[in-house]
């Protein structure tokens, strides 16, 4: 039976995100958590992902942007701090304009603090703001998880294109899937498997508990959503309104019952 996976983004960006995050998981209302190992409460967060149902994926990810790295990027973060926004990244990533080795060592470096924390390889990989996709980073991206995790799946966060008008916002997901084009064929050449269906972009306004049933129509066979829950306050969030609203409808929604009435097993 076609599968559904509900995965909550940004795990260690603070502790009420975590919070809130390990919490739903408890509670069966999500059965994925992708994890920032760059950010400096992952490994005290990563307690919270211990005793969690063993149908909970844990993952890696990958982040490239507005943080500060890991290991010393004198190009790609000259000024020290943090690294660029996704933008910028876009723009350079574009015209063959990045510092490709220490990309790469900085990936390396947090598949390994991940390892550090859970004792293992992720389960999946993605990455913050979908930076894995960009070219340049792609081939970095797929051989780190070859290398470090081979039985991992990577998030493709394209779609078919009638699936895609099945659903609202769908420029976002347009933008999404054309960033993404090639993505699955090139994991596949490394042996690694990506999701067949993605869903999940909105504005980050309005009433989540009308909008997430909208992100299951036409799934695949192994269906992705992505979602960003939370709580408290964070400098430079722009999501943070949307993240109390996200958590607070997950918990109230049957997932459960609306993936059957699509055809699509929810395991929580």
């Amino acid at each position: 039976m076609p599968r559904l996976i509900v995965c909550a983004d940004d795990f260690a960006l603070s502790r009420p995100i975590s919070e809130t995050i390990a919490s739903l998981a408890r509670e069966g209302r999500i059965n994925a958590v992708s994890c920032m190992a760059v950010c400096p409460g992952w490994a005290r967060d990563a307690d919270l992902l211990r005793g969690l149902p063993a149908h909970v994926q844990v993952g890696l990810h990958v982040t490239l942007t507005g943080e500060a790295p890991l290991t010393d990027m004198p190009e790609y973060v000259p000024a020290g701090g943090a690294m660029p926004g996704i933008d910028p990244l876009t723009a350079a990533a574009a015209k063959g304009d990045l510092p490709l080795e220490e990309i790469a060592g900085e990936i390396d470096a947090q598949f390994r603090a991940f390892r550090k924390a859970m004792g293992r390889a992720p389960d999946f990989v993605d990455a913050h703001q979908h930076a894995h996709v960009l070219p340049g980073i792609r081939r970095l991206f797929l051989d780190a998880v070859a290398e470090h995790a081979p039985g991992a799946w990577v998030r493709d966060c394209g779609d078919r294109v009638s699936a895609i008008a099945a659903r609202r916002w769908r420029g976002k997901a347009i933008g999404s899937a054309y960033h993404a084009r090639g993505l699955r064929r090139a994991a596949a050449r490394r042996g690694i498997a990506c999701n067949s269906s993605f869903a999940g972009h909105y504005d980050f306004r309005g009433d989540y508990e009308r909008i997430f049933p909208t992100f299951l129509r036409r799934p695949g066979r192994m269906h992705l959503i992505m979602c960003h829950p939370g709580a408290g306050e964070l400098p430079g969030d722009d999501i943070a309104g949307a993240r109390p609203r996200e958590a607070a409808a997950l918990h109230r929604m049957r997932i459960a019952d609306m993936a059957r009435a699509h055809g699509l097993e929810f395991d929580a």
